[in-house]
C-alpha cells in the first residue's frame, strides 16, 4: 500500500516573501487555486463519467445488444481515464469509508478480488445485484476493477445477448455503487466547511495543517507519491528489465487495455494540478525554469503513454513500443528527481524515501 509521503522542514517555506505572513498567504492562493483549478473539476468530471456509465449498464441490462455493449464498454474506459486523472488526490474525502480502495482494488496480486467476483457471478449473490447492500460487501467487488471483469472477463461477450442477466445486473451495481461514491466525493469537496477549507486555511486551530508549509507539503507529495507509484508499481509491475520479465496480467486494466490510457491519466492529472495550482510561481527567479521542464516533460510522459495503444501483451513483445514504455520510465525517473530533490531544495523542504512499503 502506499504511505502518505513525508517532506520535513529544513528551513521556513522558501515560498515566503519577508515575513512568515506572507507565507502564509501565498500558501492559501496556492492551495486555493489548486482545488478549484484542478481538484474540484476532476472530481466533478469523474462525478459526470460515471453517471453515464451507469446509464449505459443499465441500457444493456434493458435491451443487450452488441452496441450496447460497445457503448457501455466506451463509457467505462471514459469513467478509467476521468478517474485515473482525479485519483492522484488520494487523500480527503476519498480517503473517507474506504472509498479509495472501493473505488479501485488495485493491486491485487492475490486475486483475492477476481475470485471474488467469480464467485458471485457463478453463485449469482442477489445482494451483489443491489448498489447498496454491494457498497458493505468486500471492497474488491464493487469497483472499477470487478466492473472491468464483467465487460472484459471470461464470458463477457454474452452481455450482447440474453444469457446472462445476472452479470449484467451486477454490473450495473457496481457502476451504480461508483457513481455514488464519486457523488459523495464530489459533494464533499464543495462543503464550505469540509476538507477543502482546511487545506486551503492552515492554521494554529486547524486540526490537520497548523501552517503553510504543512498544507503546500501535501501538494508536493502529491507528485512525488504519484509518480513513484506509477513508475514503481504500475509500470514495473508489468514491465520487466527484459521481456522474458514480463508480467502483463499484472498491468492495471489489463484487460480492457486501459492500461496506457490510466498511465496517461495519472500524468495528465498531476499537470493540471501543477499548472493550475501555479506552484511554480513561487520558486525564486533562478529556479523558474524548472517549472517549465516539469511541464514539458509531464506533456511529453503524457504523449508517450498515449502512443501505447492496444493490448498490453502485444506491446510488451514489439520493440518500438517497449521502447516507448522504457522511455515513459525515464521520464517519470527525471520529474522525481526534479521535484522530489530540486524542487523541493528550492522550497526549504527535504524529501524521505520511500513512501511505498511493498505490500
Amino acid at each position: 500500500m502506499l504511505k502518505r509521503f513525508l517532506l520535513a522542514l529544513v528551513l521556513p517555506l522558501a515560498m515566503s516573501g519577508v515575513s512568515p505572513a506572507s507565507a502564509e498567504v501565498k500558501a492559501t492562493d496556492v492551495i486555493g487555486r489548486a482545488i478549484d483549478g484542478f481538484v474540484r473539476p476532476a472530481y466533478a468530471s469523474l462525478h459526470r463519467h460515471t453517471e453515464t456509465m451507469t446509464k449505459s449498464m443499465r441500457n444493456l441490462c434493458d435491451a443487450p445488444s452488441q452496441s450496447a455493449l460497445d457503448a457501455a464498454r466506451a463509457e467505462y474506459s471514459a469513467t478509467v481515464e476521468a478517474w485515473s486523472e482525479a485519483e492522484i488526490i488520494g487523500f480527503g474525502p476519498i480517503k473517507e469509508n474506504n472509498r479509495l480502495e472501493r473505488m479501485h482494488y488495485w493491486p491485487d496480486r492475490k486475486s483475492i478480488g477476481l475470485k471474488q467476483v467469480q464467485a458471485a457471478l457463478a453463485g449469482k449473490d442477489p445482494i451483489a445485484t443491489d448498489p447498496v447492500q454491494l457498497a458493505g460487501k468486500s471492497v474488491a467487488m464493487q469497483g472499477l476493477g470487478a466492473l472491468e471483469f464483467v465487460l472484459y472477463g471470461d464470458g463477457a461477450e454474452a452481455l450482447a445477448g440474453n444469457d446472462e442477466p445476472y452479470r449484467c445486473a451486477y454490473g450495473a451495481a457496481v457502476a451504480g455503487n461508483i457513481e455514488t461514491m464519486a457523488a459523495d466525493v464530489d459533494e464533499a469537496w464543495n462543503k464550505p466547511d469540509g476538507f477543502a477549507a482546511l487545506w486551503a486555511n492552515p492554521g494554529p486551530q486547524n486540526p490537520l495543517y497548523r501552517d503553510g508549509t504543512e498544507a503546500v507539503t501535501e501538494l508536493v507529495g502529491v507528485f512525488i507519491n504519484e509518480l513513484e507509484m506509477v513508475r514503481d508499481v504500475r509500470l514495473k509491475g508489468f514491465l520487466g528489465g527484459k521481456p522474458g520479465g514480463d508480467k502483463p496480467k499484472q498491468a492495471i486494466y489489463w484487460r480492457s487495455q486501459n492500461t496506457a490510457t490510466s498511465l496517461a491519466g495519472n500524468l495528465t492529472g498531476m499537470d493540471t494540478l501543477f499548472e493550475a495550482s501555479q506552484l511554480g510561481d513561487a520558486l525564486p527567479e533562478d529556479a523558474r525554469w524548472m517549472a517549465e521542464s516539469i511541464h514539458i516533460q509531464l506533456v511529453n510522459g503524457v504523449a508517450t503513454a498515449k502512443s501505447v495503444q492496444g493490448p498490453i501483451d502485444k506491446a510488451l513483445v514489439d520493440p518500438a513500443l517497449r521502447e516507448k514504455l522504457d522511455h515513459f520510465a525515464l521520464i517519470t525517473s527525471s520529474l522525481t528527481t526534479l521535484i522530489g530533490t530540486r524542487l523541493t531544495a528550492e522550497f526549504g523542504l527535504t524529501a524521505g524515501f520511500s513512501s511505498l512499503d511493498g505490500d
